[in-house]
């Protein structure tokens, strides 16, 4: 167990209890993330829950990839490089946070991405997918895993909110060259997996949210 991973345990303890509770937080298909291995965990961001909610309900410890800005605020930055964050300079290329990215991967861990490379704060839908997950999955040959989470957009500590989350079937993306136009072909096919699970999960909250569904793909 490394330094990361014992910062994920202490947490699992009671921030993991606590965003389940506080989102009333239900997982969809969660098996379907590989027990061990390198992967990459695509996610939507509608919120900033979303990161807590994720990583509760997820199986695996996740290296998320993070604004570098947030390792910069005092306390909640040491808090997150203890979890292992991989942080990421936006709107620019970032050769060291790939880098970093590419090595956890290869290193058999699960990267967290937030596919859209920021929270769709305005719409509260999923975005425009970036290239970076399809990139460390081409150049890593590890498997995507799509991931949407519903609920979130609209929910507040005081409103109870129930959000969810659906993870579709891992896929790789092999079979594509690994260079721009394989990244954009394989952002293209991630980005229809996790809209087809978002329109999925808002289905599954207009029904009730009955648990025994299994998500798409």
């Amino acid at each position: 167990m490394n330094y990361g991973d014992f910062a994920w345990r202490t947490s699992r303890l009671w921030l993991a209890p606590a965003a389940v509770v506080l989102t009333r937080g239900r997982g969809y298909g969660l098996d379907r993330i590989p027990a061990n291995g390198g992967c990459v965990l695509a996610v939507t961001h509608l919120a900033w829950i979303d990161i807590p909610l994720v990583g509760a309900l997820s199986p695996r410890n996740i290296n998320y990839v993070a604004k570098v800005e947030l390792e910069r605020v005092p306390l909640f930055g040491s808090y997150l490089e203890w979890h292992g964050i991989i942080p990421i300079r936006r709107g620019e290329s970032d050769r060291d946070a790939v880098r970093a990215m590419r090595q956890a991967a290869r290193d058999g861990r699960a990267v967290g991405v937030f596919v859209e490379g920021t929270r769709q704060r305005h719409t509260g839908v999923p975005g425009e997918a970036k290239p970076g997950a399809a990139m460390v999955a081409l150049q890593e040959s590890v498997p995507v895993v799509p991931i949407a989470v519903y609920g979130t957009y609209e929910w507040r500590p005081w409103n109870f909110n129930p959000c969810s989350l659906a993870v579709g079937q891992p896929v790789r993306y092999d079979d594509l060259p690994k260079n721009g136009k394989g990244y954009k072909e394989a952002t293209a096919d991630i980005e229809r997996r996790i809209r087809e699970l978002y329109d999925w999960l808002a289905d599954v909250h207009a029904r009730g949210r009955p648990r025994d569904e299994t998500p798409p793909l």
